[in-house]
């Protein structure tokens, strides 16, 4: 089988990459478990010492990197480097905390000693998205590796030269053979990944389909499965919140990757008395929005990654219009090209209210009450985060358990970040990256008692 990358912008062929044969497969599978016997025997800072190396060829390299994101998959290049330096960051950051996390827990009981060992697992698979494909390969790698787990990483075919250049990241930063191995494969060979004994957990980011069937397979064989998927975030702006500063916020969470974004906030769900303006000034900001080659610095929005994904956003605004949505700017595709739209009055039985909306696409919803907000933000299958703007923190915090996703932010977008937990809730997943959690995900909590 032999995988095409091919730039979305101007649909050139990038580079062709030829499917592993079994053999191969199998001797990188035997090469990751192999390898896992030394590297977990390693001392915890000679580990934590070539993770931040890890960190540094990122940064030595960064414009290459960021190149071939937006080659393959058309982020602005701006983005891209920006994505670059947060991989580094996240691998700097383990290498400074990772002693600390992976310390043993004594816990006093009857016994002379008793305590609790953190060791590593064995092989983790990743199996990852193209729309971020750095770094949500490195919010993984950074704290598996560095725990003493090895891994494998069957990444989105249209961003296989991304991924060989995450392994060679790895390589030059002088992890043994065996430690990172990218494996160019189709989805056909996930159950034999999976079941082979090394594998011992499974990491997926990706769609609300394919983490189910991941997750399956995995249950099948009893194993771990870490599944981060879809989101349709809410931004709510109540009657009190400063207007300028929840624009601002709001277009870039919208708008930023060109909308591809689990975490973008998607439904904007606006108190009466204010969403004329802010739809009116949201409306002007994005119109202003430099559209273009992503390979551009001053490009904001470029392409989408695939026709059929612009195809799918054309087929929710247009049904949503038809349903009675006003469209205030945009609306139009061409090929993997889809113009920053904006659609107002959205209801709640809307394409753009109901589904994931993967582009740059923001669906304005009117509301009377505060309670009417949080009604219609819970209103959704998925749940990732929510963006809440007032003046009143202190009562915005109280508002914290109406929200059941992962994550609520005050008077700022959703993002990630290597010091907070991150994941979901519902059809959004289940378990945590990053911070303390994303080092626990892959560990074996060991119980060691002493009589």
């Amino acid at each position: 089988m032999i995988f095409k990358s091919t730039n979305p912008y101007n649909d050139e062929e990038i580079a062709e990459y030829s499917a592993l044969t079994s053999e191969e497969l199998n001797q990188k599978l035997s090469d990751s478990s192999l390898a896992f016997k030394e590297w977990s025997q390693k001392p915890l800072s000679y580990r934590m010492k070539l993770i931040k190396k890890a960190g540094d060829v990122l940064r030595d390299n960064r414009d290459e990197y960021a190149q071939m994101i937006t080659l393959e998959m058309g982020k602005p290049i701006s983005e891209a480097k920006s994505e670059i330096e947060k991989c580094a960051w996240v691998c700097h950051y383990y290498a400074e905390h990772a002693e600390e996390f992976l310390s043993d827990e004594h816990i006093k009981t009857e016994a002379s000693a008793s305590f609790v060992r953190h060791d590593p697992m064995g092989t983790i698979f990743a199996v990852m998205p193209w729309n971020f494909p750095f770094w949500q390969v490195f919010r993984f790698a950074a704290p598996t590796l560095t725990s003493g787990n090895t891994g494998l990483l069957k990444h989105a075919s249209n961003v296989f030269g991304c991924a060989q250049k995450i392994e060679d990241v790895f390589t030059k930063a002088g992890f043994p053979k065996g430690v990172f191995q990218s494996l160019v494969v189709g989805h056909d060979v996930t159950e034999k990944i999976i079941s082979h004994d090394g594998v011992r957990a499974i990491t997926l980011t990706g769609s609300e389909k394919a983490g189910s069937a991941v997750a399956q397979i995995a249950g099948k064989h009893l194993k771990k499965s870490l599944l981060e998927l879809g989101g349709s975030n809410s931004f709510i702006v109540l009657e009190d919140a400063d207007l300028d500063l929840a624009i601002k916020t709001a277009v870039k969470a919208r708008m930023l990757n060109s909308g591809q974004s689990c975490i973008a906030a998607k439904r904007f769900i606006i108190q009466d008395c204010v969403y004329e303006e802010f739809v009116s000034k949201f409306t002007e900001s994005v119109r202003r929005l430099k559209v273009g080659d992503p390979i551009l610095d001053d490009t904001q929005v470029g392409p989408l990654a695939r026709k059929d994904l612009a195809d799918e956003l054309q087929r929710q605004v247009k049904e949503s219009v038809k349903q009675g949505a006003k469209l205030l700017l945009g609306g139009h595709q061409n090929n993997c090209f889809h113009e920053p739209t904006v659609i107002g009055n959205v209801t709640r039985d809307m394409p753009a209210f109901r589904e994931e909306t993967f582009g740059p696409l923001a669906a304005m919803i009117k509301v009377k009450t505060i309670e009417e907000a949080f009604e219609l933000s819970e209103e959704s299958q998925f749940g990732l985060g929510v963006s809440l703007f007032t003046k009143d923190t202190s009562k915005a915090q109280e508002y914290a358990s109406r929200v059941s996703d992962g994550a609520l932010f005050i008077n700022e977008l959703v993002k990630s970040d290597p010091r907070l937990p991150f994941g979901g809730t519902k059809k959004s997943g289940y378990g945590r990256e990053l911070a303390k959690d994303g080092m626990m995900e892959f560990i074996n909590r060991k119980v060691v008692y002493v009589k």
